[in-house]
């Protein structure tokens, strides 16, 4: 098993940065990617942005400019680095992980989530 932990969210203004950060523990032999999803009150969760082990990035594409993400292998640590925040990038913030075991048995899972508000 593999538990992650967010943490970095709160209340920001609009105009704002905030960093994510996520940590993951347990029985971990090979974490493959990790990542960040968001869901807004309604919404569907959504990708914000992920990072593969060898540091290749993907964002959602209105993300891109103001979200930056990052890793530390060695700490088996994600973080997100959010710039310019808006009122619409309140939500719960996800962190997501892409374990592989030895066997080559791979896993997807989840943090607890942390929120992130935005005020105007």
């Amino acid at each position: 098993q593999v538990q992650l932990v967010e943490s970095g969210g709160g209340l920001v203004q609009a105009g704002g940065s905030l960093r994510l950060s996520c940590a993951a523990s347990g029985s971990i032999f090979r974490l493959n990617a990790m990542g960040w999803y968001r869901q807004a009150p309604g919404n569907q969760r959504e990708l914000v942005a992920s990072i593969t082990r060898d540091g290749s990035t993907n964002y959602a594409d209105s993300l891109k400019g103001r979200f930056t993400i990052s890793g530390d292998n060695a700490k088996n640590t994600v973080y997100l680095r959010m710039n310019s925040l808006k009122p619409e990038d309140t939500a719960v913030y996800y962190c997501n992980a892409d374990h592989v075991t030895r066997s080559g048995f791979g896993s997807r899972y989840w943090g607890q989530g942390t929120q992130v508000t935005v005020s105007s």
